[in-house]
């Protein structure tokens, strides 16, 4: 039912563009267009950019296909309704498809096991979207601040966590 290439475009904005980076602190470790290597070592777009090839349309195929398989496959994008796709699916890039899922289902009330079967989307695909997306922000929210008072080095990243949820409402 969605379409992923409206909210890749969006997605990859929030993770700094086609960048290669690494920021002190940051367990993902070097990262080229939000793909953690630490996470990701096997991605075949690492050797393309040890090889400086990091403006070449292989690259971009690779990054696209990557959150294809790794993030929209991994919470049925396709089965969604295109605003609940798009907010499920940003936020498995940032915490992981199974953590996305489980507050999704939360918020929808459904067993939060971190797989979307056909009563979880049913679910999705039934409710407020609106009513949903605030429940689901507050929880993400919740999940950061959670993640930061275990771990202080975290919060330098809050407010950036922070914005970009803000930015799905």
């Amino acid at each position: 039912m969605a379409d992923f290439d409206p909210i890749f475009k969006k997605m990859i904005v929030d993770e700094g563009g086609y960048v290669l980076h690494e920021v002190k602190g940051d367990t993902g470790g070097l990262t080229y267009a939000g793909i953690a290597q630490n996470y990701h070592p096997t991605w075949q777009g690492w050797r393309l950019i040890k090889n400086g090839d990091r403006g070449s349309l292989e690259l971009s195929r690779l990054v696209r296909e990557f959150y294809v398989k790794e993030f929209w496959d991994a919470v049925r994008g396709d089965d969604l309704g295109q605003d609940i796709a798009n907010v499920i699916f940003n936020f498995a890039v940032n915490a992981s498809p199974r953590i996305a899922v489980k507050l999704a289902q939360s918020c929808v009330d459904c067993v939060p096991d971190g797989v979307l079967g056909p009563k979880s989307i049913a679910a999705l695909n039934a409710v407020d979207f609106g009513e949903f997306n605030a429940n689901y922000a507050l929880a993400k929210i919740a999940r950061y601040a959670a993640i930061c008072n275990k771990n202080r080095t975290q919060s330098k990243f809050l407010l950036g966590w922070v914005n970009r949820t803000l930015g799905t409402l």
